[in-house]
């Protein structure tokens, strides 16, 4: 069976453009190698930087990649973004051609961070490099030119799983405090590997079978024991109160749907501010899709939800 009509018609075009490729051990180096398409960067009036900055004590150091508008201004709102990829592919810098408008639309800075990649380096590495690098963000807030007060946290996919734990680890450390985490849909719950979804869902993009190999790879062994982290799956979190205001959307037909409503759940019940949004015939990364209303409705709703989590607060 295959739930091709239930997906958006004006979002074919990017499943014929983006074929849906299990992911195996034996095709990760091909992966990691391969240049994928991308839109242009635009011509943005943004000061773009690479920052090497010490890692978790005892790793090796982490890369940021940093955009700012160049107007003199601030301090200003900071996004501290962290790319998706299943936990074992992608690169901050991939995504310029998306940070350097949204930077400017925003009045914003972005932070973008090169974590560790499973499986070469398993849990807790990727989660203790992304918090290196927010431990680096505050620190030199005043030298970007960043309002402290306005740091939130934002990814997609594993990299909005990874924005979900740490903001879990920033809460539990005591050290920083975010002013929101925006997750676009998060790859929270290992145990969607033995307790799959709605039958619907994880046809396109990101099938079971890529799911349980990211999840493998980041724990070091098989998903859904008694034992996994919730600073490596968010979802396994008992106590989700004091996290700070939460912005989570995804697609009807995404792999991650039944776990991305939950923790949306468990969070407003939680008393956590949450602003949650569910796109009908929409998969995995439909959000790519240039041309498709709903995709263009996601980018907005997502754009207007930014630009209220990054407003200074009210006297």
């Amino acid at each position: 069976m295959t739930t091709l009509p239930l997906v958006d018609p004006e979002l074919r075009a990017l499943l014929d453009a983006w074929p849906t490729v299990p992911v195996t051990a034996e095709m990760l180096g091909a992966m990691r190698e391969r240049i994928l398409p991308a839109p242009p960067v635009p011509d943005t009036d943004t000061l773009a930087e690479r920052a090497t900055v010490p890692g978790p004590a005892g790793a090796p150091e982490i890369t940021l990649s940093i955009y700012r508008p160049a107007k003199p201004a601030g301090p200003r709102g900071c996004l501290y973004h962290i790319h998706g990829g299943g936990y074992v592919v992608g690169k901050a810098g991939d995504l310029e051609f998306f940070h350097r408008p949204l930077a400017e639309a925003l009045d914003c800075v972005i932070v973008s961070v090169d974590y560790r990649l499973a499986p070469e380096t398993p849990h807790p590495g990727p989660i203790e490099d992304c918090y290196a690098g927010l431990a680096w963000l505050f620190a030199n807030s005043a030298r970007l030119g960043v309002d402290p007060a306005r740091i939130g946290v934002i990814g997609e996919s594993a990299g909005g799983g990874l924005a979900a734990a740490l903001a879990l680890l920033a809460r539990d450390r005591g050290e920083y405090r975010l002013a929101f985490q925006h997750l676009t849909y998060p790859m929270l719950d290992d145990r969607t590997c033995i307790r799959p979804p709605h039958r619907h869902a994880g046809e396109f993009i990101w099938p079971p079978a890529s799911n349980h190999f990211g999840w493998s790879a980041l724990l070091g062994h098989a998903p859904g024991r008694d034992d996994v982290s919730p600073y490596a799956a968010a979802a396994r979190a008992t106590d989700l109160a004091d996290l700070p205001p939460t912005y989570l959307m995804t697609g009807a037909l995404d792999l991650f749907v039944d776990e991305n409503i939950d923790y949306a759940r468990r969070l407003i019940a939680a008393g956590v501010p949450t602003e949650f949004h569910l796109y009908p015939g929409a998969f995995h990364g439909f959000d790519l899709a240039p041309d498709a209303a709903v995709a263009q409705q996601a980018r907005a709703d997502r754009l207007a939800a930014l630009r209220r989590a990054l407003a200074p607060a009210r006297a």
